[in-house]
């Protein structure tokens, strides 16, 4: 990097900031901060929602898939997430909003304790809270990995100036700030990603080589759609966790379409995140995949880092390196908020009677600080990702956040289906505790005692699985449904009135008064 480079970087971090600061007039309260107020346009929520689903690790983690497989790093990965998300336009977007416009809650997990009970609300919170730690400290990793590429600065500085940038914006900014700073985002990620595509046509001969190129002996196997450990059941797994993961089981999605004003505009959100999701990775991914025609490294997640290097005059190589922080700040911000809303909204009503009477600037308040603690634990989590207790970034990122995904996000996502309302605590709770010792058991002593390991499509799809047939089977063998349950699943399955902007919510000092107060209504 030269002056040039610097220069967009610094100035894409202020930016950033003056975004933050910005949004920071159209946060009046808690509701303003975590769903900013059921006001986003649909665009807006459906940008939000694509940026703040990948970070670095695309250009570092997948990157490798990609130099190193070829096709499958799109197959296996951004494509199943596109249909997933479009299953979930209709099954699960309207609904959450109705979440947000009927029950008046701030957070996706608040309507966990009228749909179950308390004790189930606080397994999902807090084990879903420790699970975005460690995901999100994979992605400051990620990111101060391709830093430390590019400029030489330390990981561990790398870490500090993109997660102090983040915390400004986020924290000042709510939801607000993370949705308008992901449209710049995504604006200067086009134009990144389109730089880096032509640069690499033109090196490997003009746009004929989207298709020429594959006759090259580096690249011999790497049509293949499935291929390595990415086979069949990984992706029939990967769908499944993918469906549930980005139509809100990890919260932070949740909360794009929580934010538009009705449940049809939170359809259209999705559909526009699953289109983006099909077709701006293959601009993105072209480079990685050829990757191996024009550079030569022992080390595949450093491989986009160096073909930039090479190949992009200063100036567009900063624009592309900025392309790599947007990414991961989206990510990271967005989860920021969502951990923030379930800690404040779930969490800390349950364990303390005095937080349930706060007011409105008290709230708001306990909501900024604890976005920076969720924040600063992250950060000091990435300084560890790549000890022998973690693995590798990547591990982290498919092995420990897939394989928990699933027993995490089960009872949240299908709690808001009619068809499954015969499930209810106990059903809940038994999928969640057996999911998460499957886990354990099939990633460490079942692994350790099978020769060379149980190959990663049953590390991350057995826990899903195992989850997924008790929560239904128990539903049936022990059904728990109420009048009060089926009241909540009646308002947010009623689309009655969907067209005309959903109910307004109506602020108050904590979600659990209000929650308790329209369940006992219901």
């Amino acid at each position: 990097m030269n002056s040039l480079d610097w220069t967009v970087l610094i100035g894409y971090f202020g930016v950033m900031v003056a975004i933050g600061v910005w949004s920071h007039k159209r946060v009046g309260d808690v509701h303003d901060y975590f769903t900013a107020g059921g006001k986003m346009p649909w665009w807006l929520s459906g940008i939000s929602h694509h940026m703040s689903g990948y970070s670095a690790v695309m250009f570092t983690g997948y990157a490798a898939i990609a130099y190193t497989y070829g096709v499958t790093s799109y197959v296996t990965w951004s494509f199943p997430i596109a249909i997933g998300i479009a299953i979930g336009a209709k099954l699960f977007a309207p609904r959450l909003n109705r979440v947000r416009s009927r029950l008046r809650v701030s957070s996706p997990l608040e309507y966990l304790k009228n749909r179950y009970n308390l004790p189930t609300q606080q397994a999902l919170a807090w084990s879903g809270v420790l699970l975005k730690i460690v995901d999100v400290g994979a992605k400051w990793a990620a990111i101060a990995t391709l830093l430390s590429v590019f400029t030489g600065v330390s990981l561990n500085m790398g870490i500090l100036i993109t997660g102090a940038v983040t915390a400004v914006y986020c924290t000042v900014g709510g939801l607000w700030a993370d949705a308008l700073t992901e449209l710049g985002q995504f604006i200067i990620q086009f134009v990144a990603g389109i730089a880096m595509l032509v640069a690499v046509m033109a090196e490997l001969g003009g746009f004929s080589s989207l298709w020429n190129v594959w006759d090259e002996p580096e690249l011999q196997g790497h049509t293949e759609p499935l291929a390595g450990p990415y086979m069949m059941v990984f992706l029939i797994a990967y769908l499944f966790i993918k469906t549930f993961e980005y139509n809100g089981g990890m919260w932070n999605q949740a909360q794009r379409y929580m934010a538009t004003d009705s449940a049809k505009s939170a359809t259209r959100s999705a559909a526009l995140s699953a289109v983006l999701w099909l077709v701006w990775p293959l601009v993105l991914f072209f480079p990685m995949w050829v990757a191996p025609v024009l550079i030569d490294t022992d080390v595949p997640a450093d491989s986009y880092a160096l073909m930039a290097e090479q190949l992009l005059p200063h100036g567009l190589l900063g624009l592309v390196i900025v392309g790599f922080f947007s990414h991961t700040m989206a990510m990271c911000s967005s989860d920021a908020n969502a951990i923030a809303a379930v800690v404040t909204r779930d969490i800390m009503p349950a364990v303390s009677r005095r937080v349930r009477e706060w007011d409105t600037r008290v709230g708001l308040l306990a909501a900024r600080w604890t976005t920076l603690l969720f924040l600063g634990l992250s950060m000091a989590i990435a300084t560890q990702v790549n000890s022998p207790f973690f693995g590798d970034i990547i591990t982290v990122v498919i092995k420990w956040v897939a394989g928990l995904m699933g027993p995490i996000a089960i009872p949240l996502m299908l709690g808001l289906l009619p068809w499954f309302r015969k499930s209810g605590p106990t059903a809940a709770l038994i999928s969640w505790a057996v999911g998460l010792i499957t886990f354990w058991l099939v990633n460490y002593p079942i692994s350790w005692n099978v020769e060379g390991g149980v190959p990663l499509q049953y590390q991350v799809s057995i826990p899903l699985a195992v989850s997924l047939v008790l929560y239904v089977v128990i539903g049936f063998v022990k059904p728990e449904d109420t009048p009060e349950r089926d009241a909540v699943l009646e308002k947010i399955n009623n689309d009655d009135g969907d067209g005309a902007g959903g109910v307004a919510v109506v602020p108050g000092p904590t979600g659990a008064k209000e929650l308790g107060r329209e369940g006992a209504s219901g």
